[in-house]
């Protein structure tokens, strides 16, 4: 049987729930039942089953457990993108070192996004407002991609950048696709001894103790959670930990980590806008900072009063972003130096950053 073609541009969300627990698929059931922007059209208690129905029906997001019998969650997620090019698969699993690991590994083979299921540190209405929202901007990304009718307003260019412009530190903020796209961009930049790399991506604790590991694999430079009092050095990478915000501070003459469990902003913790404030304070306007894929505004408010100061910023364009919506608050409020895809991101950093290539 052929495969309907996908849905208009303003129609339900089609998503398959691929679980094979019970309560776990009447839960999202109940969540996902009563907004009319999702039609949670399907449910597989396994992959094989999954991919049984994908050779058939269409989907634009697929919520994928790990463990499930006859085929499990990593086994189908591969087999899941390739029969379906363009859909969106968020990863379903425990707050766990284990679930943190499978989820990164997840994320490599083609998984979109990921979401924690309900625990202690995260009720079941925070659960359902993570997921929905997850769905809807990674749905919407999809039909549009589907339909081909995206204008790509985020095209490659380079707004206005400053030829005499000297950074200090680089800062990177991301969010859904970060974890995919911080190793390609890290890769690119190379070991370096020159400067500090602060990272803000939004993931819960366990999560970023795992990313920090992948990143260091990436760069080659050494990599670890920032730590709450820890002396800032050049020629490292300092990761926000889950559950914090993570500041850079002024003390006797240093720099140093500040980590704080102030309210999240912009419904995170940590969020990228606290490490920025906290920047502009520390390196004035020696900044250089790149906002990556991630959904919502978070780095935006940050970015503007760095901006004040005379540092400049790099957005990710939205061709190569899995959602454009961190980047393209930056690039709306006009505070992009440039707008880049993900692959040429590094070259262009490197020209302001100590001991990189003019």
């Amino acid at each position: 049987m052929a495969i309907p073609a996908p849905a208009p541009h303003n129609a339900p969300i089609r998503v398959m729930v691929v679980e094979d627990s019970i309560m776990m698929r009447s839960a999202i059931r109940k969540i996902l039942g009563d907004d009319p922007e999702i039609d949670l059209a399907a449910t597989a208690n396994n992959g094989q089953e999954a991919l049984d129905k994908l050779a058939n029906q269409n989907f634009d997001v697929v919520i994928l457990d790990i463990e499930m019998p006859i085929m499990d969650g990593l086994t189908a997620l591969p087999k899941i993108v390739k029969v379906s090019p363009g859909i969106q698969v968020i990863i379903s699993s425990a707050l766990t070192m284990k679930g943190a690991a499978i989820s990164l590994e997840a994320l490599s083979l083609g998984a979109a996004d990921y979401i924690t299921k309900p625990n202690a540190a995260m009720g079941a209405d925070v659960f359902g407002q993570y997921l929905k929202a997850k769905i809807k901007s990674l749905g919407r990304a999809a039909i549009a991609r589907k339909q081909q009718k995206k204008q790509f307003v985020g095209s490659p260019r380079l707004v206005s950048i400053q030829k005499s412009f000297q950074a200090q530190c680089l800062a990177i903020g991301s969010s859904t696709g970060g974890p995919q796209a911080l190793p390609i961009l890290l890769r690119a930049l190379g070991p370096q001894t020159s400067y500090p790399i602060f990272i803000t991506q939004h993931m819960p604790p366990a999560f970023t103790a795992i990313l920090a590991e992948h990143l260091e694999q990436a760069s080659g430079m050494p990599t670890r959670e920032g730590k709450d009092g820890e002396e800032v050095a050049p020629g490292r990478i300092y990761v926000a930990p889950g559950n914090f915000h993570m500041l850079i501070e002024q003390k006797s003459g240093n720099r140093v980590i500040r980590l704080s469990q102030d309210a999240p902003e912009n419904f995170c913790r940590p969020a990228v806008d606290p490490m920025l404030r906290s920047l502009a304070n520390t390196y004035k306007g020696k900044v250089l900072t790149v906002i990556l894929t991630g959904m919502g505004h978070d780095g935006t408010a940050g970015m503007k009063i760095l901006s004040e100061q005379g540092g400049l910023a790099i957005a990710q364009d939205e061709q190569s972003s899995v959602v454009w919506g961190m980047p393209g608050a930056l690039v709306q409020a006009g505070l992009a130096s440039a707008i880049l895809p993900l692959q040429n991101i590094a070259a262009q950093a490197q020209k302001y950053l100590p001991g990189g290539r003019p």
